[in-house]
């Protein structure tokens, strides 16, 4: 297996991957949309998720398809970003039909950012106009780092971002992931240099510096976030996708193979202060894929997107946090 083209899970055939931030919010919303609705389950894994109709996705539920999946900054605010997607797409005439009406069915999921240093005052809430923006910018292209949803992101060491990866698998099928990464733990080991996820590094996607070398990782839980930020309100959120076709059950299964990849990724991970999520779709362009080999590549894709996360952050105003890029200049 090795990346797909872009390293990005728009490697996946018919997705794309739309970004919207604020600078001065220090917030911003990232949409995943198919070319056509596509298949799609989610697994949580956190004692504190955030999330819009998560409950269609359940295997039991009716619902075959949905048109697309929202991860966003600001807590319960930004689940109003699925509606400026919601929006977007009635006026495009996408959605459920049902009779006369157009119903577009989009879930999505949320991270904690509220006290990061952006300005919240608002007046009206600014997430619904972040969700259509990143509709309409959504491209087989996007930013990585402090942008979309990982805008305002921060792990526990350093600024946290949003991050995607890809594998090609020997089928030809392709699997990606993407992450906004905003997790309790740490993504990097003592000295802030190695991450977690090293082991599953391709090429220098992430600086390639290999594994730390010391043993004993992951007894000092030491935190920068939480001397910044009292409250400890967090969240990994993630979309893992593939193009073989798999049954609403199946992605389920992929879901909570994928959470792996969280595990492996950030140190702890799954605490009671995180909503960690992930969806997983298929757009079904490819044939049928061996479920087992495609929550693997999932797992391993989402660990080497939280890596490029973090990697890829930059500096802004205000920053309660540095960068990865500033600890190792």
């Amino acid at each position: 297996m090795n990346t797909g083209p872009r390293n990005l899970i728009t490697d996946v055939r018919g997705l794309r991957v739309g970004n919207a931030h604020d600078d001065a919010l220090k917030s911003g919303t990232t949409v995943v949309v198919g070319d056509a609705p596509f298949v799609a389950s989610v697994h949580v894994m956190g004692g504190a998720p955030g999330t819009r109709e998560t409950d269609l996705l359940a295997p039991d539920k009716s619902v075959e398809a949905v048109d697309a999946l929202v991860l966003s900054g600001g807590s319960a605010y930004g689940l109003d970003a699925c509606s400026g997607v919601v929006d977007g797409l009635r006026a495009a005439g996408r959605g459920y039909a049902i009779g006369p009406a157009i119903i577009p069915l989009v879930p999505g999921a949320i991270i904690f950012d509220l006290l990061n240093g952006g300005d919240k005052n608002w007046v009206e809430n600014p997430y619904r106009a972040l969700g259509r923006q990143a509709l309409d910018a959504a491209a087989t292209s996007f930013d990585l780092g402090t942008a979309g949803a990982g805008t305002g992101a921060l792990s526990a060491m350093m600024k946290g971002g949003l991050g995607s990866a890809s594998l090609v698998l020997p089928d030809g099928s392709t699997v990606g992931a993407l992450v906004a990464a905003n997790p309790v733990g740490a993504v990097t080991t003592p000295g802030d240099r190695h991450f977690y996820a090293a082991p599953f590094e391709i090429g220098a996607e992430f600086g390639g510096l290999g594994p730390d070398p010391a043993s004993g990782l992951g007894m000092s839980l030491d935190s920068r976030k939480r001397q910044a930020m009292s409250p400890r309100e967090n969240t990994t959120i993630a979309i893992v996708a593939t193009d073989a076709a798999l049954t609403k059950s199946q992605c389920q299964r992929v879901a909570v193979a994928a959470h792996d990849g969280i595990g492996r990724a950030t140190v702890p991970a799954h605490t009671p202060h995180d909503g960690d999520l992930v969806f997983a779709l298929s757009t079904g362009e490819a044939g049928a894929g061996d479920v087992m080999l495609i929550g693997h590549a999932a797992a391993l894709c989402l660990s080497r997107a939280i890596a490029r996360a973090i990697f890829h952050a930059s500096p802004r105003s205000g920053d309660l946090l540095p960068c990865w890029s500033d600890l190792n200049a």
